[in-house]
């Protein structure tokens, strides 16, 4: 991270929810389990949606024939994949059932680093080398959408998707994962796992049921309030309390936005980049925003009294994306793997473990069903109700950097203040 993002007081949120909660090891033996069939059809929707063929886009990679492209790339047998730490399903020696049955599936060898700890570092180091038109050591990364991923889209640095090669992901990938704002038709990323930004409170200590972001300004709660040290968050948080999408918002939205924060800046105790959830154990805050991963690691690790919520003005939803980059090696092995986790049977070993909320809604029988752990399947916090996804919204998606710049300006002074 550059000393000007420290500066600007913008931090990569991928990196809190790295440090905010250490994903629980969910490490018991892994029971055999079937393959199974393909789940709800998808591809229907997609053909319904009119998802544009991959020659078609409005980034800078429209000089390519993306059809020419993907026939001349052929499966090398080896893959370099990038992600974050503890996300992929491990057993206590560190091997991933998921990673073994795909090379015994597809005879790729998977040299799997967990690289990637926040999106801004990785970033600074790949940028030079896309741009310089050399191969950035992965054919796979695992990214959050944001700034970044939007510039790595409109500079032409990631491979458009071969959907014609993604049968388990048109088949099988929820709806909210196929038509993200920030990769319409999702030409560039599929989704690895995702997760929501809401509400947490400890219920012993509000008396009751919080359920809009309107509760934070209740007298009551003045000192016993946190929120997120992330612009983005709580600029967005600030949004859907004034009943504005982020996706549709204008510059003078967010002044309005500002205006509510400014109203709730008395009763905040802290911005967080990390320890809420201590903080909400422990009593020192009372309410705070959150992650949804973290309030189900909370609740997995004996503390059900801090409960999650999305607001009634609505939550936003945040999305780690697979993207191949335009120098990959070995392209077509990334593309397999890409379709691989989009197996019903793949999914539930990775959701099971992470807890985040999985791409694949089919998953959630075979966690039920075949891996016997119903507390994941169950929880909404990994396969949201469809009255949860209602009320989810996409962050802004910044036009270009004067756009972004823009963000930063107006909303930095709520932390910097």
């Amino acid at each position: 991270m550059s000393d000007s993002d420290i500066a600007r007081g913008h931090i990569d949120p991928g990196l809190f929810r790295g440090l905010t909660q250490a994903r629980l090891s969910r490490r018991g033996a892994l029971r055999g389990i079937g393959a199974l069939g393909g789940a709800a059809a998808v591809s229907a929707l997609l053909a319904a949606c009119s998802i544009p063929g991959t020659n078609q886009t409005g980034t800078a990679d429209t000089r390519i024939n993306w059809t020419q492209w993907w026939a001349k790339q052929s499966k090398q047998g080896t893959l370099n994949f990038a992600n974050w730490p503890l996300y992929i399903d491990q057993d206590d020696n560190g091997n991933s059932e998921s990673l073994k049955r795909f090379t015994a599936a597809t005879g790729i060898k998977v040299n799997y680093k967990e690289v990637i700890e926040d999106v801004q570092t990785f970033y600074a180091k790949v940028a030079p080398q896309l741009r310089a038109g050399e191969s950035t050591g992965y054919d796979l990364v695992v990214l959050t959408n944001g700034w970044q991923f939007t510039e790595m889209i409109d500079n032409g640095w990631l491979a458009q998707l071969d959907h014609s090669q993604l049968p388990n992901f048109v088949a099988n990938a929820g709806r909210e994962t196929l038509f993200p704002a920030f990769d319409p038709g999702s030409l560039h990323s599929a989704v690895w796992q995702s997760g929501f930004t809401g509400l947490a409170y400890n219920e012993e200590l509000t008396g009751g049921p919080i359920t809009s972001f309107e509760d934070l300004l209740d007298p009551r709660f003045k000192g016993k309030i946190g929120m997120l040290d992330d612009n983005i968050e709580y600029g967005s948080a600030a949004l859907l309390a004034i009943g504005v999408e982020p996706t549709k918002s204008t510059p003078a939205d967010w002044k309005k936005a500002v205006s509510w924060l400014e109203k709730l800046q008395p009763s905040v105790t802290k911005y967080y980049d990390q320890g809420y959830t201590d903080a909400l154990q422990n009593g020192d805050i009372w309410i705070c925003q959150a992650y949804s991963g973290d309030i189900f690691q909370l609740n997995a690790g004996g503390h059900p009294e801090i409960k999650y919520v999305t607001p009634k003005e609505g939550q936003v939803v945040w999305h780690d994306n697979m993207a191949i980059p335009i120098t990959a090696e070995h392209p077509v092995d990334a593309l397999k793997m890409i379709d691989f986790v989009y197996r019903p049977e793949i999914a539930a070993l990775i959701a099971d473990y992470v807890n985040y909320v999985s791409p694949v809604p089919a998953a959630k029988d075979v966690i039920l069903n075949d891996l016997g752990d119903p507390d994941v399947a169950n929880s909404p916090l990994v396969f949201p109700t469809p009255e949860m996804l209602a009320k989810t919204y996409d962050y802004y998606v910044f036009k270009d950097y004067a756009d972004f710049t823009n963000w930063n300006d107006i909303f930095n002074p709520i932390v910097q203040s």
